[in-house]
């Protein structure tokens, strides 16, 4: 398999250097490593229509992020590892309705969802 060609940006199209934004002013906000960690035993939960990314502190798993499918089963198994993992708290993202079985898994293994 061939390897794709990199072309090289036109003239007025270059990328800004690492830590410049768009317009060549400094990017604004903190690395992540700068950022305090507010809550340690919390977990973060990206829920989809088929898969669901969740992530938590890397001192928590040796895989601190897992892909887990939308069925129940896979559902409870998330629910586990968040336990097994000492999660006392989530922050869950989802642009649909999809976040309610999932809400429901988890409330009934006592890891109540962070509300803000």
């Amino acid at each position: 398999m061939s390897q794709p060609k990199k072309h090289s940006p036109k003239p007025g199209q270059e990328k800004p250097a690492a830590g410049q934004g768009k317009r060549g002013g400094k990017r604004k906000g903190m690395c992540l490593e700068d950022r305090p960690i507010l809550e340690p035993n919390a977990a973060g939960i990206d829920i989809g229509a088929r898969e669901i990314f969740v992530a938590v502190t890397p001192d928590r798993a040796e895989d601190p992020v897992q892909i887990f499918s939308t069925f129940t089963e896979d559902l409870e198994r998330m629910a586990q590892w968040l336990v097994s993992c000492g999660v006392s708290t989530v922050a869950m993202e989802s642009t649909g309705v999809y976040f309610a079985l999932s809400s429901a898994l988890i409330g009934r293994v006592q890891v109540p969802l962070a509300l803000g």
